[in-house]
């Protein structure tokens, strides 16, 4: 477009140049011939103006060169409005199709966004209803620990209960060694469910950091999206539309950087929501693994401490028919021992009014034996009266002996009785106080069944907010 204007500027001063040189030689050949500058003046009065001559050939040849250069001018004007109208059509059509491809590009980019706009907020619905589950699973497992509070305590106040047995009755026997047991595998137990919620607390944390992400990423692609849905639907009569200063922020092309923005390439921004995603399946799978490992937990608990309070009421209900077999069989022992004392009582007194009674046939002998020793002279003989008499009395002795050492024997074994009958009431009334210790234990432990029977009654369930304090958010 520039070539012919630049042409037609050299041909224009080539043209003048040699009028001025053709002027300037005319001048001095007059001075030459002796021309002076009166005669000039004077030629100026005359009607034929003065100055330099051209020639007919010097005529036409400024003509055909005028002419020449007018075509020539008309040529390079054609092909520059040719050219012109051409680059309009080109540039016209380059402009359409570059606005309508970026037209499409956005339209594609708008829907790129939106759908994984779609997948993220699936995904954090996902993760919602998953805290939620692990929410209502760590809440069942902190109920099953608060439930083990009372086992414990039973166990505890029946150890305490059966420590205030009384002399051979405070015997270590199977029923103390299950309840220390029980004791021991409740502290298991709660140290196992504590343990459980506490990673149940942490995977609820990385849960929530996880739905934070994707949060923001949702967020950030919903502002995408009305950045993006306003850039489409403006257009070249739009009144929001400017020219700026620096419109290309960074391009490979340009080498204009903007250190203020963070561009990220399409593989980069899709591998940062896909990495997203997958961090929250990954944080849900570790969620459900967990879940189903406490519920597994749970119920081996519950297991373990059902099969543990089994053993104890059974060892605590032999006891306690061991004890009352005792108490009846020591009532029994201690009810003929009381018949024995009467009767011996009895015989005792028999033994005493025979005493009694034998004093009147000894003084009847001794003085019949002291009477006849008055006998005069040779009548006092031994005859057989005397050996009758003598015979008695020492048969009478005898008798009285042998009731007495009788009596000593009744009076001392009665003694004994009475001894072993206060030992024996002694012992009843410790076996008495220790079956009324296990009586009371069992008493107690019927609180545990009150409780699991309670515990299994089906309740409402009431729809918690997640850990985060909130309920699942509208993503869309």
């Amino acid at each position: 477009m520039t070539k012919p204007l630049e042409e037609y500027k050299n041909v224009t001063w080539q043209r003048t140049a040699w009028l001025v040189d053709q002027t300037r030689a005319d001048v001095l050949s007059q001075f030459r011939q002796g021309d002076s500058p009166s005669v000039t003046v004077k030629m100026a009065t005359l009607s034929i103006k003065p100055g330099h001559r051209y020639s007919v050939p010097d005529w036409e040849t400024s003509n055909r060169q005028i002419a020449d250069t007018a075509g020539d001018k008309r040529n390079v004007s054609h092909e520059v409005r040719q050219e012109a109208r051409t680059l309009r059509n080109e540039t016209s059509n380059k402009t359409f199709w570059d606005k309508s491809d970026s037209s499409r590009r956005l339209r594609d980019r708008i829907t790129d966004l939106s759908r994984w706009k779609e997948n993220l907020a699936a995904c954090a619905r996902e993760v919602d209803a998953e805290m939620e589950a692990l929410t209502l699973t760590k809440e069942e497992l902190e109920r099953t620990l608060a439930a083990t509070a009372l086992p414990l305590e039973v166990a505890v106040e029946c150890l305490t209960l059966r420590e205030r047995r009384r002399g051979t009755e405070l015997v270590n026997d199977p029923v103390e060694a299950e309840l220390k047991k029980e004791v021991e595998v409740i502290g298991g137990i709660q140290r196992t469910l504590q343990h459980r919620i506490s990673k149940a607390f942490e995977q609820i944390c990385l849960l929530q950091e996880a739905r934070h992400q994707l949060t923001c990423d949702i967020q950030n692609k919903m502002d995408a999206l009305d950045v993006d849905g306003t850039c489409l639907l403006l257009t070249e009569t739009s009144r929001d539309i400017s020219l700026k200063p620096n419109p290309i922020l960074v391009g490979a092309c340009s080498g204009v950087v903007n250190h203020r923005l963070r561009f990220t390439s399409p593989q980069q921004w899709e591998l940062f929501s896909r990495s997203n995603v997958s961090r929250a399946q990954e944080e849900m799978q570790a969620s459900q693994q967990l879940r189903g490992d406490m519920k597994l937990t749970k119920a081996q608990v519950l297991i373990e401490l059902q099969a543990q309070h089994m053993a104890t009421d059974f060892a605590l209900r032999k006891r306690a028919h061991q004890l009352e077999r005792a108490c009846d069989e020591m009532a029994w022992q201690l009810k003929q021992t009381k018949d024995e004392m009467t009767e011996l009582e009895q015989d005792i007194r028999g033994l005493e009014e025979d005493l009694v009674a034998k004093t009147a046939p000894l003084k009847l002998v001794h003085t019949r034996l002291e009477n006849r020793t008055m006998r005069p002279g040779a009548d006092l003989c031994r005859d057989e009266v005397h050996f009758g008499l003598v015979e008695e009395a020492q048969q009478l002795e005898a008798t009285i002996r042998a009731l007495k050492e009788k009596l000593a024997q009744a009076q001392h074994s009665l003694q004994a009785l009475q001894q072993h009958q206060a030992c024996m009431g002694e012992d009843l009334s410790r076996k008495q106080d220790a079956l009324t210790l296990e009586q009371r234990s069992l008493e107690t432990r019927q609180r545990l069944v009150a409780t699991a029977q309670t515990e299994l009654t089906p309740s409402a369930v009431v729809p918690l907010a997640n850990s985060s304090g909130r309920h699942a958010l509208d993503l869309l």
